[in-house]
């Protein structure tokens, strides 16, 4: 199936990164007819008009049409599909995040927005498992993705076979794993390659069995496990401060 040509990002924060990144060209614009008194939304049709992208004025029953949301917070554009970057690229980088199993849409981009944040700006998506970087993404990550890079090229276990021939060292976040997580960032050295599971499925047995570390959270609740976005946030934060983030 041939990719499309454009896709509609949605919300008032998506709608500023697209632009702030500059990574996709911006076709058009789509403003609510009843909020540019808005303060946001004045705010982002001078940065379209600033840039010279044409802005038409329509009606919210439009905006659901084009963005398939509620979610559309007033503002669409059309633009470029996500422009994902090649598996060299990243490899150069001190930090990587690898996502293996998270298929709730949501966790994706809660993840990618703690990842922005706490400087693990170099993202593996491996091509199934986890959803593609659609707009309900980049709404759920408030835009963060537009200032990530991030690959889809190979399957998870392929991602970490080369980052252990690079001598990566490779660290696996579980609830029953062996090591904590303090003591899993006290351990670590060089390169890091963090994996992070989804909630139904966790990381994948090969990568578990492959992994330098394998680190669980400490938990003092009788809840016995974490939302998947909340442990990926908490793992890059203790990785994140060791490094400056």
């Amino acid at each position: 199936m041939a990719k499309p040509r454009w896709e509609y990002v949605y919300g008032i924060n998506p709608c500023f990164e697209v632009l702030r990144g500059g990574r996709r060209k911006v076709h058009e614009a789509f403003i609510a007819d009843n909020a540019t008194e808005n303060a946001r939304i004045k705010k982002l049709a001078r940065y379209l008009a600033d840039k010279g992208i044409p802005v038409e004025s329509v009606g919210r029953d439009r905006l659901f049409q084009l963005s398939k949301s509620t979610e559309h917070q007033g503002a669409v554009i059309r633009c470029e599909p996500y422009p994902y970057v090649e598996l060299d690229d990243v490899f150069t980088a001190d930090r990587i995040l690898l996502l293996d199993n998270v298929e709730d849409p949501h966790n994706v981009g809660a993840i990618l927005r703690s990842a922005e944040i706490f400087g693990f700006r170099d993202i593996l998506l491996p091509l199934k498992g986890v959803p593609e970087i659609y707009p309900s993404i980049v709404k759920v990550s408030a835009g963060a993705t537009e200032h990530l890079r991030i690959v889809r090229s190979e399957n998870a276990n392929a991602y970490v076979k080369k980052a252990k021939s690079e001598g990566r060292m490779v660290v696996a976040l579980d609830e029953e794993g062996a090591v904590d997580l303090h003591e899993a960032v006290a351990r670590q050295r060089g390169p890091l390659l963090l994996v992070i599971g989804g909630e139904g499925k966790s990381v994948g047995q090969f990568i578990l069995m492959n992994a330098d570390i394998v680190a669980k959270i400490p938990q003092a609740g009788r809840i016995n496990s974490l939302n998947a976005s909340v442990a990926a946030g908490i793992a890059m934060y203790a990785f994140g401060v060791k490094h400056g983030a």
